[in-house]
């Protein structure tokens, strides 16, 4: 006869993990926080003037993205490092207005953040709007092959050859 399992053991004491309830309100556990007051004293401060490169602002960049990881679209909005101009201003190129409007609302955050981490109180960032041109969308699975005979033009040959059709 086997011997029977013996009953599980309550343990006393209190353990804390992640709130759902400060996850929704935006509060998580671990992340390091700026008070608005500080995030003001960071964005407003002139006195340092610590010089920097394009590698170490593409580094610092990059962590930062990761700490918006919960923010897709944010992050890929963010996801190119902008260029670094003389009098340390930052110019980063968007597409359209959502993205405008997706980076107004980390702007402040995200340029306290950089002086902090960069120590450089003169850095300005700096939206340039550009559209990019996509070409014509192809759908039918004619104009599929007429896009792929631009780029390989035996593709002709081999859809004589096995006299393939693509229901014309």
């Amino acid at each position: 006869m086997p011997k029977p399992k013996p009953p599980l053991k309550k343990i006393s004491g209190k353990f804390s993990g992640p709130s759902v309830k400060d996850a929704l309100k935006g509060k998580l556990q671990g992340e390091e926080e700026i008070s608005a007051k500080e995030q003001h004293a960071l964005y407003n401060n002139t006195s340092e003037t610590e010089g920097f490169t394009q590698e170490q602002l593409a580094e610092k960049w990059k962590n930062f993205l990761e700490t918006i990881s919960d923010k897709p679209s944010l992050k890929a909005t963010l996801a190119d490092v902008p260029k670094l101009s003389e009098d340390y201003k930052l110019e980063i190129t968007i597409e359209n207005s959502v993205q405008e409007e997706a980076l107004k609302g980390v702007k402040p955050e995200l340029v306290s953040w950089l002086r902090r981490e960069l120590k450089n109180s003169k850095i300005e960032l700096i939206t340039k709007k550009q559209i990019k041109k996509t070409g014509r969308i192809v759908y039918t699975d004619t104009e599929k092959f007429q896009e792929m005979l631009k780029k390989n033009p035996d593709l002709d040959l081999l859809k004589q050859r096995f006299k393939l059709d693509f229901g014309e």
